[in-house]
């Protein structure tokens, strides 16, 4: 998949067939449109493309927003490649952009620029200055400058009934398993190992403390997850911790994962974390003997788990 920082960065001889939006998840939803670009370019005389969109507009028009967003541009790069996206175009989302009206837009860009043959677009899209235009004008839009326009029907749609907003709010209740079947994956997050406080050491469980840079990345209810890893593609199960540490008091929010029957430095390495299942909510224990305590039932569960999926 190539990838582009600006729609001004795109050059292509053939014609494209492409979609449009901030893709943000990359769920179920997402993949019906997403696989309509790709199986439209299968006899090479057209070339898909994705145009989405960062800062996520909401961030950019509402100054009180705090969205957060359930991929980095990294992991949603690697999930869009994996559908078999030809051509990615993340482009500067500002309010200079924003105030582009629909026919400028379609003109300029679509058509200027981005060379398409064909549109792939959500039945209930809206675009240009204010978000003023709708499918119907982009129809018109079509007929004027020489392009298709093809609708997903809000059948279609409702028939998976799913959205990123739905997808956050299951990951804000730790309700796994309704985020995971929305997303059509097991949620994951990427960060960085870095040395923590090395408490955990002290009762027999040692855990790799995780950093992630992106402060934008939606994290899910704090609490104790089964978790899967990936370092320097070694698979490894975990368990996972997310929150303050009551029992010690610790200030800051942490992600600490520790890996079971493992023992390596990994200190600064890259790690993908996948979450399979919530185990429980975060608690403060009336001593270190009796977070032990729970901590080694959660590792019995863990490894029960592990060995089901396994079978």
């Amino acid at each position: 998949m190539k990838i582009f920082n600006s729609i001004n960065d795109f050059s292509s001889n053939k014609k494209t067939i492409l979609t449009l939006g901030t893709f943000d998840g990359v769920h179920i939803g997402h993949k019906k449109i997403l696989e309509k670009i790709t199986q439209g370019t299968e006899n090479s005389k057209y070339e898909s493309v994705v145009l989405t969109f960062f800062p996520h507009p909401r961030m950019v028009l509402q100054e009180q927003s705090e969205i957060k967003l359930l991929n980095t541009i990294p992991e949603k790069i690697d999930l869009l490649e994996q559908i078999g996206v030809e051509n990615l175009i993340v482009h500067p989302f500002d309010e200079i952009f924003s105030r582009l009206t629909a026919e400028d837009f379609v003109e300029t860009i679509l058509v200027g620029k981005l060379n398409i043959q064909k549109i792939i677009i959500g039945h209930d899209h809206r675009f240009g200055r204010n978000r003023t235009a709708n499918i119907d004008d982009l129809i018109e839009f079509g007929h004027k400058y020489g392009f298709e326009v093809e609708q997903i029907s809000v059948q279609e749609i409702n028939a998976i009934s799913v959205s990123s907003t739905k997808i956050r709010q299951a990951l804000s209740e730790a309700d796994m398993a309704l985020a995971n079947k929305y997303l059509g994956y097991n949620y994951f997050l990427t960060g960085t190992i870095v040395k923590g406080k090395q408490l955990g050491r002290t009762i027999g469980f040692p855990t790799a403390n995780i950093h992630i840079e992106e402060g934008y990345k939606l994290i899910p209810q704090n609490g104790a997850y089964i978790v899967e890893t990936n370092i320097d593609q070694q698979i490894v199960y975990g368990m996972m911790n997310i929150g303050f540490n009551p029992t010690v008091e610790n200030k800051s929010l942490s992600i600490e994962v520790n890996l079971i029957d493992f023992n390596e430095d990994i200190y600064d390495k890259r790690i993908k974390i996948t979450l399979l299942q919530y185990l429980r909510p975060e608690q403060k224990f009336e001593s270190l003997e009796a977070l032990t305590a729970q901590l080694n039932l959660d590792k019995k569960i863990t490894i029960e788990y592990v060995a089901d999926i396994q079978i």
